[in-house]
């Protein structure tokens, strides 16, 4: 059937017709090989256009995409073969330009564009860079790295010049010549900104007609020429035959005789190491026209011309030898992670630079290296070693500080222990060349600690010290009954009475440390056994009848001492308890109440004076009908006393005192020695066994020691018991450590020797009577100073002979006839060693300053020259400011008989100087120092400090400051000039840190519940505040105290309620005759507190449960005779649970009486229904939170206990006892103790400081010395926190700075000639400053710059003369470079745009002639690259306005006027103008092009807008009462605000009118004055109106001379 629609086939992109679908990727290239035999495939499909799968017949086969392809099979050893090949990134292209291909710029640009660069990246072989097969292939290990990414284009940098220098003078002195003015280049322009403008600018200047005629020529000397060396003696030697023989020998030939003698000159010190060759050089002189033409020579009038050859001497580059073979590794051993070693190789000079030659280049090159080989030995390891830790120290709570040291031993729970650590070499060399002994020695001694290469052990760790735990002891059971003290001897009739406790905890060195746990009383008549009243039976009345007299059957037990129940047989000796007498009522008898139980006795024991007492009572519940019956008892008789605790108050007890010291037990063999080993601190181990004693002794309660018959000898305590003995272990220190390197360098002239120290260190400390421990720890000697200095220096030889140019050069000059004149002079420069033997050239290369000249400039005096020796030093000055010193020198062979020569005027031979007249003052300079502490000072421990080897960090100390010396110019000068030794000092105080003081801790508050948990709180309050650096307080509240909360948990049986019996019943209404009816009982009621032996002491109301107060008061019917008497309710019975209004509880009372005949009891039974909540109730627990940490009392930190608790709460919310909850078996799944830590106070430790530095200047006033410490501990928790100085300074004494400085270089000079090239100099002389380089320095005799080396500003080049070019009339040419500018970044408002910092220097052009500027050069600049940039802005500036223009200029930020840098785009406007014309008085034109009026004054426009006059702004002064004038007056005011003098006596009553609001007046005035803004004639200040907004408002208010307005 045909297909109804179009059917495309296409491969990836959608045509007209059906088309094969190629979604599918394709799969993993699979193959069984490595390599390129791998094949892959992929779905392909027939897709109609609309997007749905169809038959692939309907599909053209002849275009179905490939399914299967071949590929490259990758392996993971692949990975090794290809890696990605990043190509460069190209140029950051705009994003417009991206989409539209045309550069859109910003019309204001500031941060810069957006752009984008791409790379190439390729998949290629590591080996030869040769692409990959498949890029699938690095794809496989690692994915593609990114092809593009983001960039900025800056914003363009116009360049930045200076402003004009002034105009220089005119470059002649008459006719017409030029003017210039230059400036320089700032800033380069950038990233496509405008070019630099022209540097310099003409003006043509005439300073009036020349006289005569204007010289047109100049004469020009060029530059010299290449150094050339004269032709070989035997050229010149056919030269001289043919130009003459027999003539006499010319100097030339002379010079040739005398270089033929001193041709072994060459091989003195040092001449073979270069190659000297002095030729000679020539300059052309010409005669160049002010156009710049040359002529002839002739032309320029001038009586003689410059010299025009000169000596010179070859160049020669630097030459040296090949290297030599690498020496052996500097490391011999090996080592798998360790430092590498180095190895050298050298090369020689063979020849030095001579002239202006190449430099030698470096003579030693270092390369790391490791030693390989099968006998190449382990190198030494290095481990670090630790000493034992000291003993747990317990820093004190914040509350604890006050204490004495002395009382704080008792401190327990967390804390630190330290330990020293130290280097040790690990293994030996060679372990079989030395003894086990040496071997055990070398492996313990401490080496330097940079040996040692892995991080140190810590030095400080938390310990815990485990806190006594005290007796917790039981209350006093009751007395016991009187008993035998033993009972299986009876003969002994003696007796005691005890009472017991026990101890519930487990304490600290066994029960033996407790208090004592019984105590006794002597009674008589003991026994072992006696019988116990279980309960009376119920009453029975006699011969059977139903009332009247009977008895109660006891029920009896038999117990022993204890209580305990025993056979019935033991008490066979005991007196059984009789039957009891009691009566049933009648129904008419009087009916009483059961006794209610015994009071407590009112005494512990019976005296003297006291008697234990007990009492019970009942009470009357009805009376007897009169006749027959019998009669209530008097109110006597409803109560009864008895005696109770009737044994003496005699108590004893055995008391034992503390265990004495372990002594030795010789009955008891020694145990095995091999536990005499060193121990672990507090775990030592036992030696052998003794035995410890103590005292036993009987007291007697408050009378104290009694015989001992009088305490019960079966319970006497143990006086021996035995013990372990603790091993002796002695001290144990390191071998001595090798002592301390000296200083490899000497220096020279120091008097203070080098000293060098070793240690040795503590391992463990002595216990139990070991050997003490060494005094002395360290050592020290002194170095032994090298008696000479190791160094090298250059050494210089005589100076050869001056060596002219050759006769041939100069033989055609004019007076060039004999051997005379300027030339070169050579020397010889040997390297020495300071301690004077000869070294190799290579080692004063390297080692010492600059090499000294080998050549210099010299002049062979000619037959009328005069000749002079040097000038001899000046004498010596005497004494200051006395007399002269002075220098000569004489004239030299025959210039002594020269007339000329002895002119004084012209060859002076002696020179005087006045002595100086030198005055010193001494004055401080600089601030003072740190206070600084004096060294090794220590500090006895102080609470809450480090105990051992604690640092002094307070007290008294002294601080310093420099003294400086000048003299009378104020130059600088050693301190020792007057008569200082650098400082100046005073005492200074260093604050001693007080932590913060807190109170001790409050005793704990009554839980706030008396029944179940509640909560307790204890606080302690702010004592003091911490200040200087004192431990921090606890968070405080608003009331500066700190509280602790934990849970309580109150027993809900604590406090009961104790009711008296009721009282006799009040009848209301009184039947006289039956004694009967409607009465009340009241009896009191109290809470009292509960214990064993039953309620005690009467408390507070509140603390026992108000919902179970019995009553104090009840009504009800007093029963008449023969009424049945029921006994009070019983209480209820329990509901069942769950609570349902089905259940029901209920209460009974018993028969006590009988009714008579005729008469009926009430139900003796009560019922009602069980409600929940209100007499039934459902019970759960409840778990409290965790408390804090509970630590022992005495501990301060560490391990302690939290608690929570457990409550049973009723349905109500009502928490009850516990009972309750146990009683219905319901789950107790909760932890209710758990461990707990609290952080201990670990207090700051610092370093102790290190040695002063070396000074931070060689010279000046800003030294410092400086010396620091390090944090060995972090504070933690409450700890003392760390100084917060770890570094002090102080200064250095004060020396001068001489340094060697230039002069400015002279002008250039062309000898002989007027231009062309030439020389200029310069001097060095000796300056001496201060070092701060804020002032020039101060010129001072060379002799002071005597011991430096030649430098100048770094450079050991010192160069005098350069050569230079004079420009000639006419001449065009550029200035010297100018100073590099300051390093400048860019920069948008102060952000660095990231593209590093730039300077620039510059040369402008210079032009002396108008007519040939055009032959001018260009201006030259160039730009570097620098760091330390710094950001500048530019921004407009403008002046004031004159007339109608003003000055507008850009500015950079630092003040400095510039041109460019400025946008264009935002440059204010420079002038302006209005039309027409403002020609009115106090007009000006304003930027908006019209008129405007200066400030206080405001413009009255015409009608057509334009400005009629300039008018004061006015002020209206309105009358107040009783003041009669009542005109309006117009006042010129400073401020339309500010009132101008009132009259005297009107302060304060005067008001004023202004503008209401902004540029606004008012029309109208009302007389109620609504739009008239009034003020007090003070009124406050407005802020300024707009100056032109109110220029361009017209003044409208009139006023027609209304006095009511």
């Amino acid at each position: 059937l045909p297909l109804q629609g179009t059917l495309v086939v296409s491969v990836g992109l959608q045509f007209l017709e059906a088309l094969y679908k190629l979604n599918s990727p394709w799969g993993r290239c699979m193959g069984s090989e490595c390599g390129p035999g791998g094949s892959q495939s992929r779905a392909v499909w027939c897709a109609h256009s609309e997007g749905w799968t169809t038959l692939h017949t309907n599909c053209d086969q002849a275009e179905r995409p490939e399914n299967q392809q071949s590929c490259f099979h990758v392996c993971d050893w692949h990975k090794d073969l290809y890696d990605w090949q990043l190509g460069a990134w190209n140029q950051c292209v705009p994003v417009s330009m991206r989409s539209t291909g045309v550069i859109q710029r910003p019309a204001v640009c500031l941060h810069g564009e957006e752009g984008i660069q791409t790379r190439e990246v390729g998949c290629v072989q590591k080996a030869d860079g040769v692409p990959a097969e498949d890029v699938a292939i690095c794809e496989y290990f690692e994915p593609k790295p990114r092809l593009e990414q983001a960039c900025l284009i800056p914003c363009p940098r116009d360049c930045v010049v200076s402003q004009f220098t002034s105009w220089t003078s005119c470059s002649k002195m008459c006719g017409t010549g030029l003017q210039n003015r230059v400036r320089f280049v700032l800033a380069p322009p950038m990233f496509g900104g405008s070019a630099c403008p022209n540097l310099t600018e003409f003006q043509i200047c005439q300073p009036g007609p020349c006289v005569g005629p204007e010289s047109l020529y100049s004469l020009r000397v060029g530059s010299w020429g290449p150094c050339s060396v004269p032709l070989p003696r035997k050229d010149v030697a056919k030269e001289e035959r043919v130009r003459g023989r027999g003539r006499v020998k010319d100097p030339e030939t002379k010079e040739l005789i005398k270089n033929k003698r001193n041709r072994n000159r060459q091989n003195r010190q040092g001449g073979k190491f270069w190659d000297l060759q002095v030729g000679y050089q020539t300059r052309e002189v010409t005669c160049v026209h002010r156009s710049g033409n040359a002529d002839a020579l002739s032309l320029c009038s001038q009586e003689s011309l410059p010299v025009t050859y000169q000596a010179c001497v070859l160049t020669k580059d630097c030459e040296v030898s090949d290297w030599t073979d690498w020496s052996p590794c500097s490391k011999d051993c090996y080592e798998l992670n360790g430092p590498t070693g180095e190895h050298t190789r050298t090369r020689r000079v063979h020849l030095l630079p001579v002239g202006d030659g190449v430099e030698c280049p470096e003579l030693e090159e270092k390369e790391p290296c490791t030693p390989q080989g099968e006998g190449v030995p382990p190198c030494i390891v290095y481990n670090w070693k630790t000493t034992e830790w000291t003993e747990c120290r317990v820093d004190m709570l914040l509350s604890q500080q006050d204490r004495r040291r002395g009382n704080l031993t008792g401190l327990c729970g967390g804390g630190v222990q330290n330990r020293e650590v130290y280097c040790v070499q690990a293994t030996s060399v060679d372990p079989a060349s030395m003894g086990e002994g040496q071997k055990e020695r070398e492996t313990s001694r401490p080496v330097d600690d940079d040996l040692c290469l892995s991080p140190p052990p810590n030095t400080t760790q938390l310990c815990h010290i485990p806190c006594p735990v005290e007796c917790d002891l039981s209350s006093w059971s009751a007395w016991g009954p009187c008993t035998f003290e033993n009972c299986l001897d009876t003969a002994a009739k003696k007796g005691f009475k005890l009472r017991k406790r026990r101890v519930i905890n487990e304490p600290t060195g066994g029960t033996g440390s407790c208090p004592h746990l019984v105590e006794a009383i002597p009674c008589d008549e003991p026994s072992c056994y006696d019988w116990l009243l279980v309960k009376l039976e119920e009453c029975i009345p006699d011969n059977e009848r139903e009332c009247g007299p009977g008895t109660q059957i006891p029920q009896v037990q038999c117990v022993n001492s204890d209580g305990e129940y025993v056979d019935r047989q033991l008490c066979r000796d005991a007196i059984l308890p009789m039957p009891v007498i009691c009566e049933v009522p009648c129904p008419k008898d009087c009916v009483l109440s059961p006794w209610a139980t015994w009071s407590l006795c009112s005494h512990t024991c019976s005296g003297k004076n006291t008697e234990g007492r007990q009492m019970r009572a009942r009470s009357v519940l009805a009376y007897s009908a009169g006749e027959g019956g019998v009669q209530c008892p008097n109110s006597i008789a409803l109560q009864e006393v008895r005696s109770c605790n009737d044994h003496p108050c005699t108590v004893y007890h055995w008391q034992t005192g503390p265990w004495g010291q372990c002594i030795e037990d010789t009955s008891v063999p020694p145990a095995n020695s091999t536990a005499a080993g060193v121990g672990v601190r507090g775990g030592d181990s036992s030696c052998s066994v003794g035995m410890q004693t103590r005292k036993v002794i009987c007291v007697r309660v408050n009378v104290g020691q009694v015989p001992p018959k009088k305490c019960p000898e079966s319970i006497r305590p143990e006086t021996v018991r035995p013990c372990l003995l603790p091993c002796k272990r002695d001290c144990s220190v390191t071998p001595y450590s090798d002592w301390s390197a000296c200083p490899a360098t000497c220096k020279e002239g120091g008097n203070t020797k080098r000293k060098q120290n070793r240690k040795r260190i503590i391992i463990q400390l002595p216990a139990n009577g070991g050997q003490d421990c060494p005094e002395v720890l360290t050592q020290e000697r002194d170095c032994e100073v090298p008696s000479v200095c190791l160094g090298y220096r250059w050494k210089t030889h005589k100076w050869r002979r001056c060596q002219l140019v050759p006769w041939s050069v100069r033989q055609d000059s004019p007076g060039a006839v004999e051997t005379c004149g300027p030339g070169l002079q050579a020397r010889a420069v040997s390297c020495w060693k300071q301690d004077g033997g000869q070294a190799d050239m290579g080692a004063c290369l390297k080692f010492a300053s600059s090499m000294p000249s080998l050549t210099q400039p010299c002049q062979l005096p000619c037959q009328d020259d005069c000749q002079l020796t040097a000038w001899s030093k000046f004498s010596s000055c005497t004494q200051d400011c006395v007399g002269v010193k002075t220098r000569k020198r004489m004239l030299v062979g025959k210039s002594k008989k020269r007339d000329q020569c002895k002119n004084n005027q012209v060859y002076p031979l002696s020179e005087i100087q006045y002595c100086p007249c030198n005055k010193y003052n001494a004055q401080p300079v600089g601030n003072w120092s740190d206070c600084i502490l004096p060294e090794g000072g220590r500090v006895e421990g102080q609470p809450g400090m480090k105990v051992q080897g604690d640092i002094k960090e307070c007290g008294q100390g002294y601080r310093y400051q420099a003294m400086v010396c000048y003299d009378q110019d104020n130059r600088l000068v050693e301190t020792s000039r007057c008569n200082s030794h650098g400082y100046i000092e005073e005492a200074c105080i260093i604050p001693c840190p007080s932590d913060c003081k807190l109170s001790e801790w409050s005793n704990w508050s009554r839980c706030s519940k008396s029944c179940g948990s509640g909560v307790k709180v204890r606080s302690k309050w702010l004592r003091e505040k911490p200040y200087n650096g004192g431990r921090p307080c606890p968070k405080l509240d608003h009331v500066n105290q700190v509280y602790e909360v934990v849970p309580c948990l109150s027993d809900c049986g604590q406090y009961v309620w104790v009711a008296e019996p009721w009282s006799v019943w009040k009848v209301s209404n009184v039947d006289l005759k039956e004694n009967c009816g409607e009465g009340v009982q009241t009896r009191k009621v109290r809470c009292m507190q509960n214990t064993m032996d039953g309620p005690s002491d009467s408390v507070e109301d509140y603390l026992c449960d108000p919902e179970e107060m019995p009553l104090g008061a009840r009504d009800s019917q007093l029963p008449c005779p023969e009424d049945c008497v029921l006994s009070d309710w019983g209480v209820w019975s329990r509901c069942s649970l769950p609570c349902n209004k089905v259940s029901t509880r209920e209460r009974t009372a018993c028969l006590i009486r009988q009714p008579g005949e005729g008469k009926l009891c009430p139900n003796t039974t009560e019922t009602e229904p069980c409600s929940l909540n209100s007499n039934c109730y459902h019970y759960s627990y409840n778990i409290t939170d965790w408390s804090t940490c509970q630590l022992s009392e005495r501990a301060v930190c560490g391990s302690g206990i939290k608690t929570r608790m457990l409550d049973c709460v009723r349905s109500d919310g009502k928490s009850v006892d516990l009972k309750f909850c146990e009683e219905l078996g319901l789950d107790r799944k909760w932890q209710m103790n758990a461990s707990c830590v609290v952080e201990c106070p670990v207090n700051c430790q610092l370093s102790d400081w290190s040695p002063w530095s070396e000074c931070t200047q060689t010279c000046g006033l800003a030294g410092k010395l400086w010396r620091r410490r390090t944090m060995l501990q972090v504070p933690q928790g409450d700890g003392r926190t760390c100084p917060r100085q770890r570094e002090q300074w102080k200064p250095c004494p004060v020396r001068p700075c001489y340094q060697w400085r230039y002069s400015p270089w002279s002008e250039c000079k062309s000898e002989g000639a007027r231009c062309g090239e030439g020389l200029r100099f310069r001097n060095v002389s000796c300056f001496v400053s201060d070092g701060s380089g804020q002032e020039e320095g101060s010129l001072v005799d060379d002799e002071m710059c005597g011991n430096l080396e030649p430098s100048v500003d770094g450079d050991k080049r010192v160069t005098l003369e350069e050569p230079c070019t004079s420009p000639c009339p006419g001449d065009c040419y550029l200035t010297d470079w100018t100073v590099w500018s300051p390093c400048q970044l860019s920069c948008v408002s102060g952000d660095d745009l990231g593209f590093g910092s730039v300077q620039v220097r510059s040369r402008a052009v210079l032009a002396q002639e108008p007519e040939n500027l055009l032959q001018c050069p260009e201006q030259e600049w160039e730009a570097r690259p620098c760091t330390e940039g710094q950001c500048y802005e530019y921004k407009w500036m403008t002046g004031a306005w004159r007339s109608s223009s003003r000055l507008v200029w850009c500015q950079r930020s630092d003040g400095l006027n510039v041109t460019g840098g400025c946008p264009m785009t935002a440059q204010p406007v420079a002038d302006r103008s209005c039309d027409p014309a403002c020609n009115k008085p106090r007009s000006f034109c304003t930027e908006a092009g019209v008129c405007g009026c200066e400030e206080r004054y405001t413009e009255v426009m015409t009608s057509d807008g334009l400005l009629d006059q300039c008018t004061v702004i006015p002020v209206l002064e309105i009358p107040t009462a009783g003041d009669n004038r009542a005109d309006v007056k117009t006042i010129r005011a400073v401020s339309p605000t500010q009132p101008s003098n009132s009259l005297p006596g009107r302060a304060g009553r005067t008001w004023f009118l202004q503008p209401f609001g902004p540029g606004t007046w008012t029309r109208q005035i009302y007389s109620k004055c609504r739009p008239i803004l009034c003020r007090n004639k003070k009124p406050k200040k407005p802020q300024r109106r707009q100056m032109y907004n109110n220029r361009l408002k017209p003044l409208t208010l009139a006023y027609d001379g209304d006095a009511d307005m």
